[in-house]
């Protein structure tokens, strides 16, 4: 019989025997569950808690799976993280096998378990890994993007001053870069995007992955943009492309006349410096005060 959790009760977990038991982090699909894989299944129906971000998610998936959960079942979201990692590492020390799984994809990441796994490893007490599905290297592989150095940045800063300050700080980043972000952001920061690293600064939105409705969008940053501001939905993974090897010969004269050459064919001006300070040592801002000095001299 699987037991549920709303709080802290239900009944005490069985334990898999004497010693340590183990912290077991888990990949789970992303929307179809016949990715998830042997393993999971298994683990699921054998943990003593599975320690779930949603755990009504986590029973659709066993469901869909024809696993019994006949462990614990327990609560792990975000707000009660801190307050029920303490109890979980209590019973990993005490021979349960703790089985943590998120709505989908890999727990940690942008997701609930840094703390657990932190407060395990500080707790020398077993931790391991099934590897699934994650949106993260799926995104990567569909982008078009190169591959062999990438980064994740998590989530875009939801505020538009520290987001752009982010972007500032990717404008020399020679990386393919992945980020994620909410589908009703996903316009402004694309256009930020394209003002700060450059309209036609390679990139890929990725949504829906692995679902019924996934789509995958190549194009410039400006025409992202465009494309993002008739509305989008699900859930996005963002892939914008590595800044080019920066020329540290050009001169900020010869940077002002291409901006301003892009600005007469009729580019908006910080479009226009944007684009000329790519794979310069220069930054769009100050471009764009070099233009705007050069005009009045």
């Amino acid at each position: 019989m699987t037991s549920s959790d709303p709080g802290t009760g239900g009944p005490e977990p069985k334990t898999s025997g004497s010693g340590a038991g183990r912290l077991v982090l888990a990949g789970t699909p992303m929307g179809q569950a016949g990715d998830a894989s042997p393993r999971l299944r298994e683990a699921l129906g054998s943990a003593d808690i599975v320690a779930a971000e949603d755990t009504r998610r986590t029973r659709a998936l066993a469901t869909a799976l024809d696993v019994e959960i006949t462990g614990r079942l327990l609560s792990y979201y975000d707000q009660v993280e801190a307050a029920r990692t303490p109890g979980l590492v209590e019973a990993i020390s005490g021979g349960a096998t703790v089985l943590l799984v998120t709505d989908a994809g890999m727990p940690s990441v942008s997701d609930p378990g840094y703390r657990l796994v932190v407060a395990c490893a500080d707790a020398d007490l077993p931790i391991t890994c099934l590897p699934g599905p994650s949106a993260v290297t799926t995104a990567l592989a569909l982008s078009a993007m190169p591959s062999e150095r990438f980064c994740f940045d998590g989530f875009a800063p939801r505020k538009r001053g520290a987001r752009q300050d982010w972007l500032a700080e990717l404008r020399t980043q020679p990386r393919t870069v992945v980020f994620f972000e909410s589908p009703h952001r996903l316009a402004q920061t694309l256009a930020d995007a394209a003002a700060v690293l450059g309209p036609d600064r390679r990139a890929a939105v990725c949504r829906e992955l692995t679902k019924t409705y996934e789509e995958v969008r190549r194009g410039g940053l400006a025409e992202l943009a465009d494309w993002a501001a008739g509305g989008v939905k699900g859930e996005i993974t963002v892939v914008v492309a590595g800044a080019a090897a920066i020329d540290e010969n050009v001169g900020i004269d010869d940077v002002v006349e291409r901006a301003q050459r892009l600005a007469d064919d009729g580019m908006r001006l910080k479009d226009a410096c944007a684009q000329a300070a790519t794979g310069t040592p220069f930054s769009r801002r100050d471009v764009y005060q070099a233009v705007l000095a050069a005009r009045h001299e």
